[in-house]
Protein backbone atom coordinates (compact mmCIF):
# COMPACT_ATOMS: atom_id res chain seq x y z
CA UNK A 1 0.00 0.00 0.00
CA UNK A 2 3.08 2.26 -0.05
CA UNK A 3 2.16 3.69 -3.45
CA UNK A 4 -1.12 4.94 -1.96
CA UNK A 5 0.69 6.97 0.70
CA UNK A 6 -0.08 10.28 -1.04
CA UNK A 7 -3.46 9.24 -2.46
CA UNK A 8 -5.31 11.38 0.05
CA UNK A 9 -3.60 14.47 -1.37
CA UNK A 10 -4.58 13.57 -4.94
CA UNK A 11 -8.18 13.08 -3.86
CA UNK A 12 -8.34 16.77 -2.96
CA UNK A 13 -8.22 17.57 -6.70
CA UNK A 14 -11.63 16.07 -7.66
CA UNK A 15 -13.05 17.52 -4.43
CA UNK A 16 -12.05 21.01 -5.58
CA UNK A 17 -13.46 20.41 -9.08
CA UNK A 18 -16.77 19.27 -7.58
CA UNK A 19 -17.00 22.27 -5.26
CA UNK A 20 -16.14 24.66 -8.08
CA UNK A 21 -18.91 23.20 -10.18
CA UNK A 22 -21.66 23.39 -7.61
CA UNK A 23 -20.57 26.58 -5.82
CA UNK A 24 -22.74 29.09 -7.69
CA UNK A 25 -25.83 26.88 -7.96
CA UNK A 26 -25.79 25.94 -4.28
CA UNK A 27 -24.37 28.96 -2.45
CA UNK A 28 -25.71 31.52 -4.94
CA UNK A 29 -29.29 30.91 -3.80
CA UNK A 30 -28.62 29.08 -0.52
CA UNK A 31 -31.74 30.28 1.29
CA UNK A 32 -34.01 29.32 -1.61
CA UNK A 33 -32.81 25.73 -1.91
CA UNK A 34 -35.19 22.96 -0.90
CA UNK A 35 -34.34 20.81 2.11
CA UNK A 36 -33.64 17.86 -0.20
CA UNK A 37 -31.00 19.93 -2.00
CA UNK A 38 -29.22 20.74 1.27
CA UNK A 39 -29.24 17.10 2.37
CA UNK A 40 -27.89 15.87 -0.96
CA UNK A 41 -25.20 18.57 -1.17
CA UNK A 42 -23.85 17.85 2.29
CA UNK A 43 -23.97 14.06 2.03
CA UNK A 44 -22.14 14.30 -1.30
CA UNK A 45 -19.56 16.70 0.14
CA UNK A 46 -19.00 14.50 3.19
CA UNK A 47 -18.52 11.49 0.88
CA UNK A 48 -15.78 13.35 -1.00
CA UNK A 49 -14.17 14.29 2.33
CA UNK A 50 -14.29 10.65 3.41
CA UNK A 51 -12.40 9.68 0.26
CA UNK A 52 -9.65 12.05 1.39
CA UNK A 53 -9.38 11.07 5.04
CA UNK A 54 -9.88 7.31 4.59
CA UNK A 55 -6.80 6.77 2.40
CA UNK A 56 -4.83 8.87 4.89
CA UNK A 57 -5.89 6.69 7.83
CA UNK A 58 -5.23 3.48 5.89
CA UNK A 59 -1.71 4.45 4.88
CA UNK A 60 -0.58 6.28 8.01
CA UNK A 61 -0.97 3.59 10.65
CA UNK A 62 -4.51 4.40 11.75
CA UNK A 63 -6.35 1.31 10.56
CA UNK A 64 -8.70 1.27 13.56
CA UNK A 65 -10.00 4.71 12.62
CA UNK A 66 -10.14 3.65 8.98
CA UNK A 67 -12.34 0.65 9.78
CA UNK A 68 -14.65 2.59 12.09
CA UNK A 69 -15.05 5.41 9.58
CA UNK A 70 -15.57 2.84 6.86
CA UNK A 71 -18.72 1.60 8.59
CA UNK A 72 -20.00 5.16 8.94
CA UNK A 73 -19.01 5.80 5.34
CA UNK A 74 -21.32 3.10 4.06
CA UNK A 75 -24.18 4.99 5.72
CA UNK A 76 -23.07 8.17 3.95
CA UNK A 77 -22.81 6.33 0.62
CA UNK A 78 -26.39 5.11 0.98
CA UNK A 79 -27.51 8.64 1.78
CA UNK A 80 -25.76 10.01 -1.32
CA UNK A 81 -27.46 7.44 -3.54
CA UNK A 82 -30.94 7.67 -2.07
CA UNK A 83 -31.04 11.46 -1.78
CA UNK A 84 -29.96 11.78 -5.43
CA UNK A 85 -32.71 9.43 -6.57
CA UNK A 86 -35.29 11.12 -4.34
CA UNK A 87 -34.54 14.49 -5.96
CA UNK A 88 -35.35 13.30 -9.46
CA UNK A 89 -38.92 14.53 -9.10
CA UNK A 90 -37.41 18.02 -9.40
CA UNK A 91 -36.14 17.17 -12.89
CA UNK A 92 -39.60 16.08 -14.02
CA UNK A 93 -41.19 19.11 -12.37
CA UNK A 94 -38.70 21.40 -14.13
CA UNK A 95 -39.42 19.69 -17.46
CA UNK A 96 -43.12 20.38 -16.99
CA UNK A 97 -42.58 24.00 -15.93
CA UNK A 98 -40.26 24.70 -18.85
CA UNK A 99 -43.16 24.08 -21.23
CA UNK A 100 -45.14 27.03 -19.86
CA UNK A 101 -42.45 29.31 -18.42
CA UNK A 102 -40.21 29.86 -21.44
CA UNK A 103 -38.94 33.24 -20.23
CA UNK A 104 -37.72 31.68 -17.00
CA UNK A 105 -36.07 28.60 -18.49
CA UNK A 106 -34.81 30.08 -21.74
CA UNK A 107 -32.59 27.59 -23.57
CA UNK A 108 -33.40 24.81 -21.10
CA UNK A 109 -36.13 22.82 -22.81
CA UNK A 110 -38.00 19.81 -21.36
CA UNK A 111 -35.70 17.28 -23.07
CA UNK A 112 -32.76 18.53 -21.01
CA UNK A 113 -34.39 17.73 -17.69
CA UNK A 114 -35.59 14.32 -18.91
CA UNK A 115 -32.06 13.59 -20.08
CA UNK A 116 -30.63 14.60 -16.71
CA UNK A 117 -33.06 12.30 -14.91
CA UNK A 118 -32.16 9.39 -17.20
CA UNK A 119 -28.40 9.72 -16.78
CA UNK A 120 -28.77 10.20 -13.03
CA UNK A 121 -30.43 6.79 -12.78
CA UNK A 122 -27.42 5.25 -14.51
CA UNK A 123 -24.93 7.22 -12.41
CA UNK A 124 -26.48 6.33 -9.07
CA UNK A 125 -26.92 2.68 -10.03
CA UNK A 126 -23.22 2.53 -10.94
CA UNK A 127 -22.32 4.39 -7.74
CA UNK A 128 -24.21 1.88 -5.61
CA UNK A 129 -22.65 -1.04 -7.51
CA UNK A 130 -19.13 0.34 -6.96
CA UNK A 131 -19.75 0.82 -3.23
CA UNK A 132 -21.08 -2.74 -2.91
CA UNK A 133 -18.04 -4.07 -4.80
CA UNK A 134 -15.77 -2.20 -2.40
CA UNK A 135 -17.47 -4.00 0.49
CA UNK A 136 -17.18 -7.40 -1.20
CA UNK A 137 -13.46 -6.79 -1.84
CA UNK A 138 -12.72 -5.18 1.52
CA UNK A 139 -9.98 -7.76 2.19
CA UNK A 140 -8.31 -7.14 -1.17
CA UNK A 141 -7.07 -3.69 -0.24
CA UNK A 142 -6.16 -2.36 -3.69
CA UNK A 143 -9.45 -3.51 -5.20
CA UNK A 144 -11.34 -2.14 -2.21
CA UNK A 145 -9.63 1.23 -2.54
CA UNK A 146 -10.06 1.58 -6.28
CA UNK A 147 -13.75 0.70 -6.28
CA UNK A 148 -14.29 3.51 -3.77
CA UNK A 149 -12.09 5.97 -5.65
CA UNK A 150 -14.03 5.30 -8.85
CA UNK A 151 -17.20 6.62 -7.19
CA UNK A 152 -15.71 10.13 -7.24
CA UNK A 153 -15.63 10.10 -11.03
CA UNK A 154 -18.96 8.31 -11.42
CA UNK A 155 -20.95 11.04 -9.66
CA UNK A 156 -18.92 14.16 -10.48
CA UNK A 157 -20.84 15.20 -13.61
CA UNK A 158 -23.92 16.90 -12.11
CA UNK A 159 -21.83 19.25 -9.96
CA UNK A 160 -18.99 19.96 -12.38
CA UNK A 161 -21.39 20.00 -15.34
CA UNK A 162 -23.43 22.81 -13.79
CA UNK A 163 -20.37 24.89 -13.11
CA UNK A 164 -18.85 24.56 -16.57
CA UNK A 165 -22.27 25.00 -18.17
CA UNK A 166 -22.79 28.26 -16.24
CA UNK A 167 -19.40 29.54 -17.39
CA UNK A 168 -20.09 28.56 -21.01
CA UNK A 169 -23.53 30.18 -21.04
CA UNK A 170 -22.10 33.29 -19.40
CA UNK A 171 -19.53 33.56 -22.20
CA UNK A 172 -22.35 33.37 -24.75
CA UNK A 173 -25.00 35.30 -22.86
CA UNK A 174 -25.54 37.71 -25.76
CA UNK A 175 -27.09 34.81 -27.69
CA UNK A 176 -29.53 33.89 -24.88
CA UNK A 177 -31.90 32.10 -25.15
CA UNK A 178 -30.62 30.90 -28.52
CA UNK A 179 -27.52 29.28 -27.10
CA UNK A 180 -26.62 25.60 -27.01
CA UNK A 181 -26.55 24.29 -23.44
CA UNK A 182 -24.70 21.05 -24.18
CA UNK A 183 -21.11 22.17 -24.95
CA UNK A 184 -20.54 23.01 -21.28
CA UNK A 185 -21.52 19.48 -20.29
CA UNK A 186 -19.28 17.98 -22.96
CA UNK A 187 -16.34 20.00 -21.64
CA UNK A 188 -17.10 18.87 -18.08
CA UNK A 189 -17.23 15.24 -19.19
CA UNK A 190 -13.88 15.59 -20.96
CA UNK A 191 -12.35 16.97 -17.75
CA UNK A 192 -13.75 14.09 -15.68
CA UNK A 193 -12.49 11.46 -18.11
CA UNK A 194 -9.02 13.02 -18.16
CA UNK A 195 -8.92 13.05 -14.34
CA UNK A 196 -10.15 9.45 -14.20
CA UNK A 197 -7.61 8.12 -16.70
CA UNK A 198 -4.78 10.15 -15.18
CA UNK A 199 -5.52 8.70 -11.76
CA UNK A 200 -5.90 5.18 -13.14
CA UNK A 201 -2.59 5.51 -14.99
CA UNK A 202 -0.78 6.84 -11.92
CA UNK A 203 -1.94 3.95 -9.75
CA UNK A 204 -1.78 1.22 -12.39
CA UNK A 205 -5.54 0.74 -12.64
CA UNK A 206 -6.24 1.47 -16.32
CA UNK A 207 -7.55 -2.08 -16.81
CA UNK A 208 -9.42 -2.31 -13.51
CA UNK A 209 -13.19 -2.93 -13.88
CA UNK A 210 -13.93 0.08 -11.64
CA UNK A 211 -12.08 2.31 -14.11
CA UNK A 212 -14.07 0.86 -16.98
CA UNK A 213 -17.34 1.32 -15.11
CA UNK A 214 -16.59 4.99 -14.42
CA UNK A 215 -15.51 5.51 -18.03
CA UNK A 216 -18.66 3.89 -19.44
CA UNK A 217 -20.89 6.02 -17.18
CA UNK A 218 -19.21 9.22 -18.32
CA UNK A 219 -19.31 8.22 -21.99
CA UNK A 220 -23.01 7.46 -21.55
CA UNK A 221 -23.53 11.01 -20.29
CA UNK A 222 -22.52 12.29 -23.73
CA UNK A 223 -25.84 11.02 -25.11
CA UNK A 224 -27.94 12.97 -22.61
CA UNK A 225 -29.59 14.99 -25.38
CA UNK A 226 -30.83 12.16 -27.66
CA UNK A 227 -31.98 10.21 -24.62
CA UNK A 228 -33.82 13.23 -23.23
CA UNK A 229 -35.51 13.87 -26.59
CA UNK A 230 -36.82 10.30 -26.78
CA UNK A 231 -40.59 10.31 -26.26
CA UNK A 232 -40.39 6.75 -24.95
CA UNK A 233 -37.89 7.80 -22.28
CA UNK A 234 -39.99 10.84 -21.39
CA UNK A 235 -43.14 8.73 -21.01
CA UNK A 236 -41.32 6.15 -18.90
CA UNK A 237 -39.79 8.74 -16.56
CA UNK A 238 -43.07 10.63 -16.21
CA UNK A 239 -44.89 7.41 -15.33
CA UNK A 240 -42.48 6.40 -12.53
CA UNK A 241 -41.42 9.81 -11.23
CA UNK A 242 -44.04 12.34 -10.34
CA UNK A 243 -42.99 15.97 -10.69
Amino acid sequence: MAKYKTLYLWMIVPMLFMQFGIFRDYWGDFSENAWSVHVHYWTGTIWYIYLIIQPYYATHGQLAKHRTNGIIGMFIAGAVCLTALSMMHRDIHSAELSLTQRERFGAFEPWFFYGVAAVEIIMMTAFGFAVIKSIIHRKQLEDHAWWLISTVFIIMMPALGRGVQNVYIGMNIEKWPNVSIMPGLYIAEAIIIVLLLAGAWKYGKLKHPATWLALVVNLFNFVLEPIGRSTAVQSFLTSIIKG
